[in-house]
């Protein structure tokens, strides 16, 4: 298997140069660093700012975030691009979340952002302009094997972007190039030093693909009637209140307030939630037996290369950076292991074959 990347013909310059990249610049360092790698191993390198819709009511951050990445191609002395893609955000990654809370679903819209707006329609643009590759600062790997096109984990665990690109196909994915993903993020610091960057020190950005951090109850609220209701245990009592079931996720231990005379000293964990009577049900426990699962089906199942062979074991995490759980795969369901319970409608499980990530589906 070899490595389908820049590093690999660092000393074939004169035939990179007739490669074009379109790089996703952000304004952070991944992605600076990306575009740096990318120049400095000879590709003819662009860097294109994605600008996203933003509600009126959040702070506007985006202007500076360009200004940034605009100083970081200067820097490089590489063209830069603003693409305006708010229309196709708004339409699929912020109707998407919005319509799957208000479902009672807990939706990924880092995967949908992905999917739709980085490797969709940059892609597209970056194909009709004449790149031959678009370029992130993901923390993942694409490899080849054969002519087929494998996506593995970032080499920084704590950093791996693998369970946000599950939905990639082999047409994305033999155009897409992921720079830093051989890196641990320390060492992107460093080169981001090294090429001096103005990015070398800048804080990495937190929350919801491209809106940043943002309280979730107070986005949903300008969007959904969330109302206050009440908190019970597995023994129907009630125990507590919380500010809306729909905002609410499997496994979640914060964000509920219990009542003074139930309180204890054991945290309480979301076991359940029901929108239509607007009721959360919470245990001390959170894999409690009552809520357990060992088979949980799949929809939107998209498989990277082929489809995983049946009773062979592979692993699936179900939040990113989340553990990683032993299993087997049975057609448009997964077969744990150990009985799950953290896991809500409307997540992503993405499955992997060691380091590779082969695919995954949302939970149904």
């Amino acid at each position: 298997m070899n490595p389908r990347c820049y590093d690999c013909i660092v000393s074939k310059k004169n035939k990179l140069e007739d490669k074009t990249v379109f790089v996703g610049v952000s304004g952070g360092v991944d992605s600076s660093v990306s575009a740096a790698l990318l120049k400095d191993a000879g590709y003819n390198v662009v860097g294109v700012f994605i600008k996203v819709w933003q509600p009126e009511f959040l702070e506007c951050n985006w202007e500076k975030e360009r200004t940034d990445a605009m100083r970081v191609c200067a820097r490089l002395d590489i063209p830069f691009i603003t693409l305006d893609l708010e229309r196709e955000y708004k339409k699929e990654v912020a109707d998407y979340m919005i319509s799957e809370y208000r479902s009672g679903r807990t939706p990924n819209p880092d995967v949908m952002c992905n999917k739709y707006i980085k490797f969709g329609s940059f892609l597209s643009f970056a194909k009709e302009k004449g790149a031959d590759y678009i370029a992130t600062g993901h923390y993942a790997q694409v490899k080849e094997d054969n002519g087929e096109f494998k996506l593995l984990q970032g080499v920084d665990s704590n950093k791996d972007q693998s369970y946000f690109l599950w939905t990639l196909t082999q047409n994305e994915l033999s155009s897409v190039l992921f720079p830093v993903g051989k890196y641990k993020k320390s060492k992107v610091r460093k080169l981001a030093k090294k090429y001096n960057l103005l990015t070398a020190d800048k804080k990495d950005s937190q929350g919801i693909c491209f809106l940043g951090h943002i309280d979730l109850r107070e986005f949903l609220s300008h969007y959904l009637d969330l109302k206050k209701g009440e908190v019970y245990n597995t023994k129907g009592e009630i125990v507590g209140t919380h500010n809306g079931a729909e905002i609410y996720t499997i496994g979640q231990r914060h964000g509920f307030l219990i009542s003074g005379k139930n309180t204890e000293r054991e945290p309480y964990f979301v076991v359940s939630k029901d929108i239509k009577t607007n009721i959360v049900v919470v245990s001390h426990e959170p894999n409690d037996k009552d809520f357990n699962k060992k088979e949980i089906s799949l929809s939107h199942i998209n498989w990277i290369t082929s489809a995983p062979k049946r009773r062979k074991k592979y692993t699936a995490r179900i939040r990113h950076r989340g553990e990683l759980y032993q299993c087997t795969v049975n057609d448009d369901s997964v077969i744990f292991k150990k009985p799950q319970n953290s896991l809500a409608r409307g997540q992503s499980l993405v499955l992997f074959d060691k380091v590779e990530c082969i695919g995954g589906g949302v939970v149904s």
